[in-house]
């Protein structure tokens, strides 16, 4: 059977991909600060809900809804265009609800935020971020088979998911406890030095399960609100 594709809505990204993200996949985007990670997942979640009509939830746990609003309504990404299609859920309003649930756990309050808003919803991508900081904030006794029954748990909500994570600098590692195997995708992006005065923002397509995709970076623009990749220019210094 054939699966659906998802598109990034990153200019020329798609291609690449061999038409966009199967569907149902669990996506890791990695980089170190500053690539605009957040960002690029952002656009993926926004333009769907925009161009294709397909309901999203975006999960922060790293910044309130109204700073991420704020940020991404900055870079034209105004969620009050799509606002139907759009469910910004932050740690502010899961912390809350712990606190109603004492006896809960906090992965438990967060999957039963995330099936009950699915059920509610019906959002067909679901964006997390960031998956370090909910490694931490479920005190995972053992990390690798935790994020195991994780990804599985995703896995049959049976919807395209793109999880945020953070490279150390200088560190090649994609993820710290086998996440990047576990994924079923991984998008890289990094600053490369091109010169002794310029950076370039980087993105390479690492893997994709059942994707015909090229693994080779290319060079990620940015501008009046929408993404684009090129061949790469120039030469690293």
């Amino acid at each position: 059977m054939v699966r659906e594709l998802v598109k990034t809505y990153i200019k020329g990204f798609d291609e690449k991909l061999g038409g966009g993200i199967p569907e149902r996949s669990v996506v890791l985007v990695v980089g170190e600060p500053g690539t605009m990670k957040s960002s690029l997942a952002f656009n993926i979640l926004f333009y769907n809900a925009i161009e294709g009509n397909v309901p999203g939830l975006f999960i922060s746990l790293e910044q309130s809804r109204e700073s991420l609003m704020d940020h991404m309504s900055g870079m034209n990404m105004d969620i009050s265009v799509c606002e139907d299609n759009v469910s910004i859920l932050d740690l502010g309003l899961i912390r809350k609800n712990l606190t109603m649930l004492a006896d809960q756990s906090w992965m438990h309050v967060f999957k039963m935020y995330v099936e009950n808003l699915q059920k509610s919803h019906d959002f067909q991508i679901l964006v997390l971020d960031s998956l370090p900081v909910l490694e931490l904030l479920a005190e995972f006794k053992s990390p690798r088979s935790e994020l195991f029954h994780f990804f599985e748990w995703l896995r049959d909500q049976e919807i395209t998911t793109i999880l945020i994570s953070e490279m150390s600098q200088g560190n090649p590692a994609y993820a710290k406890y086998d996440e990047d195997f576990l994924a079923d995708g991984i998008f890289h992006v990094k600053m490369e030095k091109v010169d002794d005065i310029n950076i370039q923002r980087r993105l390479r397509c690492v893997k994709m399960r059942s994707a015909n995709h090229s693994p080779n970076f290319f060079t990620l623009l940015f501008h009046d609100g929408t993404f684009e990749v090129t061949r790469v220019i120039g030469n690293s210094g």
